[in-house]
């Protein structure tokens, strides 16, 4: 099983994903960069854990598009 992530982590992820959907990709690199970008997050520990939750959500997506697809 994953871990449980706050609902403040969801919730600035999901906020993020639907004003900036082009900018994410399946890459964590590249998303974190891209959240300290968009978002003022002074904490690095939260950065990260935001940019995980897009990177999964991304992943997930692109799954469900392919499956849906087939």
């Amino acid at each position: 099983m994953g871990r449980v992530r706050p609902k403040y982590i969801k919730s600035l992820g999901d906020k993020l994903m639907e004003i900036y959907p082009d900018k994410f990709t399946v890459d964590f690199q590249h998303n974190k960069t891209a959240v300290s970008q968009l978002a003022e997050i002074p904490s690095k520990s939260v950065r990260n854990r935001v940019a995980g939750y897009i990177t999964r959500m991304v992943k997930r997506k692109k799954a469900q598009e392919k499956v849906e697809t087939a």
